[in-house]
């Protein structure tokens, strides 16, 4: 009698609970996990796919991508969530907001989130939630619908977008972030949506543990006294010259500030997004030791880890905030190391070469800002970080079950029993090199070109459904919205 639909036989299995993996098979029925142990029947199973002893780690839950900023929503969900799959990626929680870019419009979410999730729907290979920004004084009241009717239970600040653009200097942000007459995207403006996220807290407390604010953190008065230094000198160019006209000062300040308006606030669930220095995380870590009662989180992305302003391939790595000297990469590294990093994730932001470079094609500051990468977070973090000494086990906590558990992805991050069967297969041993060209992402160039990796995810499984097969996309779309808290919608 057919008892699973599924069997990996053969396989090591990686635990975030665990230092080192362990000898298992798992079954799968029903798109959860039934069983993960050793000398499985084989007979009992529907189809039996043997792992040849690779590594078995939980599906990636990539919590920072931003799908649809710079192409058609509905086109970015297809090919970002199969480039997502190349990199082990099941989860992606992606990025959205009113505004320019993305479906350019303002409004009320009630009318917007719906056309998101319309222009998504049956085209992703990967499992996918949004977080959402609220822009506008409007958008706060929103937040207990957002939570309760879409299940959006994670919310954004851009700290700089005030007075700062996207790119580079910006006069004229209302009509950017497309919000009413007489009404300011400012610290003022943060604080009430702290105040805002606190009071949908309180008023689910089941959910409070899983209700969070993440804010990228950079200052925009600094950010824009230090590019003007920077053009009017003249002595540096290219990722150099972003990197110190947003200067990692910048984010020590924004982290100071976004954590004394939690403390004023009383919102504990506070995510710090891509810290990408040093004076990053220091400030990170202060600002713990200060407010004790703030349930802070901390994330870096790979392409923080993985590329420095020196190694990255091209003006193709601008990304805010900017990748950094070398010294900042091994800071990082240190604070991964540990245990000051909670999650790693990619930042993914599909931006094409006839977006992303403009005239002349040299100019680090008409370039536009963000890349893609989703496909080298489990093999870049595996590569680098073995080199390093970390334990697969810690790899999988820091790309998986920590940020399934803080964004309540109930059924997501580990392999286990009773959970999504969402995980892949690594091969811990083949080297490859990084060309943009054999990514599924549209995207055409990647900094990373040319880097040499150590691992290869060969195999990728969303709840059962195998989506990458010896390295290749196979089938259709079998990813599905996820309304948080409670799973699958």
């Amino acid at each position: 009698m057919t008892e699973y639909d599924l069997l990996v036989k053969n396989v090591r299995v990686v635990s975030h609970d665990r230092d080192e993996p362990v000898e298992a098979d798992i079954a799968i029925k029903d798109g959860r996990i039934a069983r993960v142990e050793p000398g499985l029947d084989a007979s009992a199973a529907r189809e039996v796919v043997d792992g040849a002893g690779k590594l078995a780690f939980p599906g990636v839950v990539d919590a920072h991508q931003h799908w649809g900023i710079y192409n058609p929503l509905g086109e970015d969900t297809v090919s970002e969530s199969r480039a997502s799959a190349q990199g082990g990626v099941t989860t992606a929680l992606t990025y959205m907001r009113t505004g320019q870019y993305y479906l350019n419009k303002g409004g009320e979410y009630a009318d917007f989130f719906p056309e998101v999730l319309d222009a998504a729907a049956d085209r992703a290979y990967i499992d996918y939630g949004f977080h959402l920004a609220p822009m506008s004084r409007g958008h706060i009241g929103e937040i207990p619908d957002l939570i309760e009717r879409f299940g959006v239970t994670s919310f954004k600040v851009f700290m700089f977008y005030g007075s700062h653009g996207l790119h580079g200097r910006s006069a004229d942000q209302n009509s950017f972030l497309m919000i009413p007459p007489g009404e300011r995207y400012d610290y003022a403006h943060f604080e009430f949506v702290m105040r805002g996220v606190q009071a949908a807290r309180e008023r689910f407390p089941d959910l409070a543990d899983e209700i969070s604010l993440s804010l990228h953190c950079e200052t925009a008065e600094i950010m824009s006294a230090y590019t003007k230094m920077v053009e009017d000198a003249g002595d540096l160019s290219g990722l150099a010259a972003y990197h110190a006209s947003r200067p990692p000062h910048s984010e020590g300040l924004a982290v100071s500030i976004a954590s004394y308006l939690a403390h004023e606030t009383g919102l504990p669930t506070i995510n710090l997004l891509h810290l990408s220095s040093r004076k990053a995380v220091d400030a990170a870590v202060r600002m713990a030791g200060a407010f004790p009662h703030i349930n802070f989180r901390r994330e870096v992305t790979v392409g923080h880890l993985l590329a420095d302003i020196t190694t990255a391939h091209g003006l193709g790595g601008k990304v805010n905030p900017p990748l950094r000297p070398r010294e900042d990469v091994e800071a990082l590294w240190e604070y991964v190391l540990d245990g000051t990093v909670d999650w790693v994730v990619s930042d993914h932001a599909c931006c094409r070469d006839e977006t992303k470079f403009g005239e002349p094609r040299d100019d680090i500051f008409v370039a536009k800002s963000g890349f893609g990468g989703a496909e080298y977070l489990l093999p870049g973090m595996i590569t680098e970080g073995r080199r390093r000494g970390l334990s697969y086990g810690r790899i999988a906590a820091l790309t998986s079950q920590n940020p399934a558990t803080r964004y309540g992805l109930r059924t997501k991050g580990a392999i286990a029993v009773g959970l999504d069967a969402d995980l892949c297969l690594v091969d811990p041993g083949q080297t490859w090199t990084v060309r943009a060209a054999d990514s599924e992402s549209t995207q055409e160039y990647t900094p990373f070109e040319g880097f040499e990796l150590t691992a290869r995810v060969t195999d990728t499984f969303v709840r059962g459904n195998r989506v990458l097969d010896a390295g290749k996309i196979v089938g259709d779309p079998v990813g599905r919205y996820i309304h948080r808290p409670t799973g699958i919608a």
